[in-house]
């Protein structure tokens, strides 16, 4: 039977599973042939423990495989269960129940005809009464008819607000009792399956009758919030007053109330309180531990290494000069010598400052006193640029680690305490990126008796994820330390670094050099902002320096709304660069319209997504890493993007984490460099017209800086040095053991 599904451009077709022909048991994806009243189709999607002889009735549409021709796509799927005598026998005869044949599925119908179903699933024993089947057989038959079943109600009862492969990890987590579980609490959703927020627990719950004054509701908010502000504000710990008041305005509840939930959390150690500065501040547990662990590490490192000090580390350093045919300045050399000889050691400064001289001076001695070095940075591009100036391998952090997943889809590092890394020595480069939870599992990695050595420049954005790490080790003063404050003569020669220093010191930058690496172009408005940044892009760009150039062209800015923010830049660029053509397929993923050969952004961390790069594979893209979409397989609904030669397979369900990228915010560029950077100034919200924004958007790049816009902007952001408050506990932590 075939009829159009209510309200949607979807096609109904009830029939009966001939034969399974493929199953993933991960995710559920199932072919099969379909008997219906008229023909044997083919059904693809996700269908998870479909047996044959089952009855199925499935919505979905029709589409032509290039490969395997006309088959039917399934987008929702439900079990039937079968209504006659006849069907009866035929379902139960199938194998879909175990222990059952054809002659004992006669047997069983013909003694309970219509309650069949009913006995098997809710009076099993009545089964017994049957000669062969003995009260064990009756039990095992019965759960077998439940667990296929399950799904069904699983199904029928979540399908309007979450997606099959969501249903799939709640059905893997509960199995058969999930709805049971999920009614007794349903805000245990986003408590225990990777994926679900509280907003969509929260939707769900209240469709089901869930008191606005639950005490779950309340408790699974203290817990979404906190995990929000350590996602979107950096925050690790929020005051209690503060957070009660700001869940009391999120879901209507009294400040008291939200309070009390807090407390309980507390009890059931899901949140640690902590007293600073004269307030009660609400960790979440994983973010106290962190805190402390990072604090309990890097405390016993500087203790056990420090204590093996190498006493000839300038004699040390004058050899490397020697081979080198160089000569180090005296903060150069008090740099490298506390690296080798500290336990722990920072290492900050801007950009032509000699931070990368510094760090191969060390591998150099390490090497020659047979010690073994490990390289790593926060992402990717970070990692491959060390590589690149050190002439050394050099890994991302969740590499080194050795990033595996659990069963329920959560990132794991092989790397731990009980598994630790091998190298004596860990230099970490753009160590202002690494984030707290981060840092704490790295540091778990580390052998006690190895040197760890942070490099980073403080004076940028600290971490998209929560935390202010390298900022807050700097200002504990505990560890050895060193600030590279002078731009070295071949740096100089760049005005892109005399002006990023320049911006940091709170000095206006030269706008007004025109042979130079550094340009402004005065606009007014940001029409003309927009339009100069489209024709920079286009026309003036590609003239001057070859087609090439389109490639390595990244427009920064501080925000995403208005003319010249990204959403509106990415659109207009892209239509421009990647214009529409009959060649080229698309795919519409909420208003965003992706197109074969966009350049796009991953914008959220993604441990599972697998990758392949010349006979290499791996698993995880990261918030920040940029690619070009290669192919779009609408009839597969799969996406095949190519991040810098890592090709990634993308499902249609994982496209939310993918946006636009000829234009991203300055945060989104953290980590990375870029031949050519354009930065749109124009009024922005005050929040974001600031000196680091600024700063960090300058050095981000490489051989050209073009800011578009109003000379004042960028007067106002040089200005103003006001930082973002970010609530970290680091400080705090070091400033107690110091004492």
């Amino acid at each position: 039977m075939e009829e159009k599904f209510e309200n949607e451009d979807l096609i109904v077709i009830d029939g009966t599973v001939d034969t399974v022909m493929y199953e993933n048991k991960d995710n559920g994806y199932t072919v099969c042939l379909l008997e219906t009243e008229d023909e044997l189709i083919t059904a693809v999607g996700i269908m998870p423990c479909t047996e044959e002889g089952e009855i199925i009735r499935a919505q979905g549409k029709w589409e032509t495989h290039p490969s395997y021709g006309k088959q039917f796509r399934v987008v929702y799927y439900e079990k039937q269960l079968p209504a006659t005598g006849a069907a009866m026998i035929k379902y139960l005869a199938s194998g879909a129940i175990k222990g059952v044949g054809k002659k004992t599925a006669e047997k069983i119908v013909g003694m309970f005809g219509d309650e069949t179903l009913e006995i098997i699933e809710n009076a099993p024993h009545l089964l017994c009464d049957i000669p062969g089947i003995k009260p064990k057989k009756a039990q095992e038959i019965s759960e077998a008819f439940k667990n296929q079943f399950g799904m069904r109600n699983i199904m029928l009862f979540l399908r309007e607000y979450f997606g099959p492969s969501t249903i799939m990890k709640i059905y893997k987590r509960w199995g058969s009792g999930s709805v049971d579980v999920i009614k007794q609490n349903p805000y245990i959703l986003c408590d225990e399956i990777y994926g679900i927020g509280f907003e969509r627990a929260d939707k769900f719950a209240l469709s089901l009758g869930v008191d606005l004054a639950s005490p779950y509701r309340i408790k699974s908010c203290v817990v979404y919030a906190l995990n929000s502000n350590a996602m979107s504000n950096g925050h690790v710990f929020i005051p209690k007053k503060r957070l009660a008041e700001h869940i009391a305005g999120m879901i209507d509840c009294s400040p008291d109330a939200a309070e009390d939930a807090i407390d309980v959390l507390t009890e059931e150690k899901k949140t640690v309180i902590v007293r600073y500065f004269d307030q009660e501040c609400v960790y979440l547990r994983e973010y106290y531990e962190a805190e402390r662990y990072i604090v309990q590490k890097l405390m016993l490192l500087d203790k056990v290494s420090g204590a093996a000090y190498i006493e000839d580390s300038y004699s040390l350093i004058k050899m490397v000069e020697e081979e080198e045919d160089v000569e180090y300045e005296a903060l150069q050399k008090k740099a490298i010598s506390q690296a080798v000889s500290s336990g722990v050691m920072l290492l900050t400064g801007g950009p032509g400052t000699g931070k990368t001289t510094i760090i191969r001076a060390v591998i150099r001695i390490f090497d020659k006193l047979g010690i073994k070095v490990a390289l790593a940075a926060p992402t990717g591009r970070a990692a491959k640029r060390m590589s690149e100036t050190t002439q050394r391998e050099a890994k991302t952090i969740h590499r080194l680690l050795e990033m595996e997943y659990t069963a329920d889809d959560r990132p794991h590092f092989r790397r731990d305490e009980d598994n630790l890394l091998e190298e004596s020595v860990i230099i970490v480069d753009e160590a202002s990126m690494v984030d707290t939870l981060l840092m704490a599992s790295l540091l778990k990695a580390v052998k006690p008796g190895a040197r760890f050595i942070l490099i980073g420049d403080a004076d940028q954005l600290p971490s998209v994820g929560a935390g202010n790490v390298l900022c807050d080790l700097l200002a504990g003063d505990i560890f050895h330390s060193v600030r590279l404050t002078e731009i070295y003569r071949q740096a100089r020669e760049s005005r892109i670094v005399t002006n990023a220093h320049a911006i940091n010191d709170g000095e206006l930058p030269v706008l007004d050099d025109k042979k130079g690496d550094f340009f402004f172009l005065s606009r007014e408005d940001e029409n003309q902002i927009a339009s100069t940044i489209s024709d920079l892009c286009m026309n003036r760009l590609p003239r001057k320096y070859g087609k090439d150039i389109i490639s390595e062209i990244q427009i920064i800015t501080p925000s995403r709304k208005g003319v010249a923010g990204t959403e509106i830049l990415n659109e207009r660029l892209r239509n421009v660069q990647n214009p529409p053509s009959p060649s080229k397929k698309e795919k519409k993923v909420r208003d965003i319209t992706f197109r074969e050969g966009d350049k796009v952004m991953q914008i959220r961390n993604n441990y599972s997504i697998e990758w392949t790069r010349a006979g290499e594979d791996g698993e995880g893209m990261f918030n920040g890493d940029i690619g070009v979409i290669q192919t779009i397989d609408n009839v597969n609904e799969k996406m095949y993007i190519d991040f810098d030669g890592k090709l990634t397979e993308y499902s249609y369900d994982e496209l939310d984490d993918i946006e636009h990228a000829y234009a991203i915010t300055i945060h989104k560029s953290q980590g990375s460099e870029y031949p050519v950077v354009i930065i749109p100034a124009y009024m922005y919200s005050p929040r974001l017209l600031t000196r680091n924004l600024l700063y960090t958007a300058v050095t981000r790049a490489q051989k050209m800086v073009i800011i578009v816009g109003r000379a004042e902007i960028v007067r106002m952001m040089v200005e103003n040095k006001r930082l973002a408050k970010r609530y970290t506990g680091l400080r705090y932590m070091l400033e107690a053991y110091d004492t």
